[in-house]
């Protein structure tokens, strides 16, 4: 079910007043009817009052729950005829009834009115209006017999509020409409953008692919087809070259293995080939346990699924450059690196004991900005020229997620990442 407008939403609102104000006045003249009031009245019209007050809260409510204005939007289009204006001019009919038979009603007009506007439109609802006012001068009138300055000024002066009050609300609201229908259009912009740089940044890659294959592996199978002809050619013939032929050919196919294992090597990290994101941070944490007496604690509790390739390889890339940094540069004595599944995201932490750093920001700005800069993690300058912090940043925006580093003199430094998972994934 899709979100409710923000427009239509203040249209429901307005609604729900117009409602209370409503059935508030008909009760109001009604209990007037009722009452010692009624006793004023000819013999026999408060019952008849009564009834065509009933009956005109009957038709109201019925008319709010087929015509149901108040889903639409306002610069939708009015109806012509059905069930909207037959709805207005039932009440409308039904209203200059009671008030013949209970002056009392002429209150009821003001609501009545703004009714007429909103349902019938700037254009319909004006002269609904007018009609209006010109019943509630004319009823009156008939029946006392005379007309006051007041009897005229306050219908007019109500018919022109409620005129007024709609043209306004409506143009807000008509306004609001159009901000967000140009949101809307932004928000599908945006999504059309990221698809298409998507499918450009998947476009480049084949061709790299492409052109990585085509230069190594094709070229190497054409040799391999050419020297075996070759060889075919001399069995029988020339023993020697034959031999030399088939040896040629097993030396270029190995340089075809080495070359495929090498583009493989290139998509994804060997140390995810065979195992568990668990199991390839160990391995990397591995290799730097016992340097310089560095500890090294990897935990991965609550990983209980396989992670998309690209997030994984990801996450353990920025692991690998974070370890490193901290060996080369943190003088720190423990690091922990810990990866937390949060359900629709995944958090990696690498935290340090060294030195630590007073400007984490500034290094990072450093590294993007100036691959020369002497940007600094760990309180020493970087040897990388500033690349490593920038090569996991790019990483982390790559696939939509944040990176950041915090980092006080003395205190350590802890690398936080956090990646979006919005891809189906595997339970182990």
């Amino acid at each position: 079910m899709p979100p409710r407008h923000p427009a239509l939403s203040t249209v429901r609102a307005l609604w729900l007043g117009l409602d209370v104000l409503t059935v508030g006045l008909v009760a109001f003249a009604l209990w007037r009817v009722s009452s010692a009031f009624g006793a004023f009245l000819p013999d026999g019209w408060a019952p008849v009052a009564t009834a065509v007050g009933l009956v005109f809260l009957v038709v109201y409510a019925a008319g709010r729950r087929w015509v149901r204005v108040q889903d639409r939007s306002i610069s939708a289009p009015r109806r012509a005829w059905w069930p909207d204006g037959a709805w207005i001019l039932a009440l409308t009919t039904l209203w200059a009834g009671l008030q013949v038979l209970d002056p009392w009603a002429l209150w009821i007009a003001f609501p009545l009115m703004v009714l007429q506007m909103h349902v019938l439109g700037p254009h319909r609802g004006v002269v609904a209006v007018v009609a209006t006012v010109a019943l509630c001068v004319a009823i009156p009138s008939v029946m006392l017999g005379r007309t006051d300055v007041g009897d005229v000024l306050g219908p007019t002066l109500g018919g022109a509020v409620a005129v007024g009050v709609v043209l306004g609300l409506e143009a807000l609201v008509r306004e609001g409409e159009q901000r967000q229908r140009l949101f809307d259009e932004l928000v599908a912009a945006r999504a059309d953008l990221a698809v298409t740089e998507r499918e450009r940044a998947v476009a480049a890659e084949r061709e790299r692919l492409a052109r990585e294959i085509h230069d190594t592996l094709a070229q190497g199978f054409s040799a391999i087809e050419l020297v075996l002809r070759v060889a075919d050619g001399a069995v029988g013939r020339d023993d020697d070259l034959a031999r030399a032929s088939v040896e040629q050919a097993r030396r270029t196919a190995q340089d075809n293995l080495a070359e495929a294992r090498r583009v493989v090597r290139a998509l994804a990290p060997g140390d995810l080939a065979d195992g568990s994101l668990a199991a390839a941070l160990e391995r990397v944490a591995g290799r730097y346990r016992g340097v310089g007496g560095l500890r090294v604690e990897v935990s991965t509790a609550g990983l209980d699924r396989v992670l998309p390739a690209s997030v994984e390889t990801a996450l353990l890339r920025i692991a690998q450059q974070a370890l490193a940094n901290v060996v080369q540069h943190a003088r720190a004595s423990r690091v922990t690196v810990t990866v937390s599944d949060l359900g629709d995201a995944v958090a990696l932490d690498v935290v340090d004991d060294g030195v630590g750093t007073g400007a984490p920001a500034a290094a990072e700005e450093d590294a993007e900005e100036d691959a020369e800069a002497d940007a600094t993690h760990g309180g020493e300058a970087r040897s990388d020229g500033g690349f490593g912090l920038a090569s996991m940043r790019s990483r982390a925006v790559e696939l939509g997620g944040s990176f950041t580093v915090e980092s006080d003199p003395g205190d350590g430094t802890a690398v936080a990442v956090l990646l979006p998972v919005d891809e189906p994934e595997v339970s182990r």
